[in-house]
Order: C-alpha cells, then structure tokens, then sequence
C-alpha cells in the first residue's frame, strides 16, 4: 500500500495564505478526491503534495518519511505523476511523441483512449481541450507511477469519456488523488475518499457517500461546515 499526505500544511502566495494548516491523507490502490470551489486551495493542495509549490508550514509524509524537502523533480522519479490542469501536454509535440516520450510501447493508451490513433500525426497544441485531456491521462496511465495526481481529470470530456476516465482512474494500481469542484457523478455510491476545502482550509473528510448525505441536507449556497 501506498500513503501520501499533508499534515498541518501551509503555503504562502506572497503576502496571502492559500492553506491554512491543511491536513488530507490518502491511500492506494483507491482515489482520492480534493473537493472545492475556485480559491479553496484544491490546486495548491495537489501541488503541494507533488512539491512544485513550497510549504511554508508542516509536512509531506509519504509512506512514513517526510519529504517536505524532497523536489518535484526527484518525487517524480520515485514515482509520482502530476497531470496539471493546463499545459499538460508538449504542444509542439504529435500526440505519437508525447506518448512515446511516456513509453516506446502506448498500445494501452490508445485502448484507453481510442480517439486518439485518428490523432497521432497531430500536434498537440492543435487538439481540443478534452482531447488534450485525454492524452495528458494517457501518458499518466502509461508511466505506471506509484502516485498519480490530477487536477480536474474529465475538463472538456463528454459525460460517457469523463466517465471512462474515472473507471481508468479507480482501476489502477496506485494511489491517485484528484482535485475537483464537484463531486464526479460516476464516484456517488462509490468507495472514494473525499476531502473539502473552503478558502484553504478542510470542513469535511470521510467517505463519498457520507459527503453526498451531509450535502443534501445542507442549505442551497450556504458555507460547507465541517
């Protein structure tokens, strides 16, 4: 089993605190999902996890070592996968190029994604945002990381690819943590870990289910409460 996360975290974007002693853990196989609305600190967790943002307070933990000091570039090398939600891609790059910077072999991606094989001599700069989704996803799922985080995995997709997508994501043998505003429709019922953010800080961690009843019964527009 794998075990990544943030204890008592916080990070500073000059004189404003993004997180405000954040703590979210997760663990794999099994997803993860960071859950909040524009400036609630969901992309600045995922990145701080993946360490291209500093903490300016507590830790990294991943399986049992601190790693707050560890780069984002040696992390990778260990095994985690970062799939930003922009310039995900090498855009000057075919899609054959992106994915076979990823692995010689991406028969698994086009299986994954079938829309691509019509696509490889494009550039990638030239693809829709879905289909920019869909192969920065690819060359995820070709890395075979430990750890794999994504910031809004099904942006541009149609429901029937965006679900697609979280069946690929559940099924891998990793821990995956995923940042979203809303809770994917495809993981309601299902055994998905969430934690909410609001302006940086956590009001709610435990289980999709229990997330989907204690947002049903709360107010329309009212402030999450933990």
């Amino acid at each position: 089993m794998t075990t990544l996360s943030l204890r008592h975290a916080r990070v500073r974007y000059g004189p404003l605190e993004a997180l405000h002693g954040v703590t979210v853990a997760a663990a794999g196989p099994g997803l993860t999902v960071l859950l909040g609305r524009n400036g609630s600190g969901r992309t600045t967790a995922l990145r701080a996890l993946a360490g291209t943002v500093r903490l300016t307070g507590g830790t990294v933990v991943w399986d049992g070592v601190d790693v707050t000091r560890v780069a984002a570039d040696e992390r990778a090398r260990r095994g985690l996968c970062l799939v930003p939600e922009r310039q995900a891609v090498f855009g000057s790059l075919t899609v054959r190029e992106n994915l076979e910077l990823a692995a010689p072999s991406y028969d698994d991606a086009l299986d994954a994604y079938p829309r691509l094989e019509s696509l490889l001599a494009r550039r990638a700069g030239t693809l829709s945002g879905g289909e920019q989704r869909m192969l920065a996803l690819s060359r995820a799922l070709l890395a075979r990381a430990r750890v794999v985080l994504v910031d809004e995995p099904a942006q541009g997709m149609s429901p029937t690819v965006a679900a697609r997508t979280y069946e690929l994501l559940a099924g891998l043998d990793a821990c995956v943590i995923v940042a979203e505003q809303r809770l994917p429709p495809v993981l309601r019922g299902r055994a998905a870990v969430v934690h909410e953010l609001w302006r940086g800080a956590v009001v709610f961690s435990g289980e999709a289910g229990e997330y989907e009843r204690r947002k049903a019964a709360r107010p329309t527009g009212s402030r999450p409460s933990a």
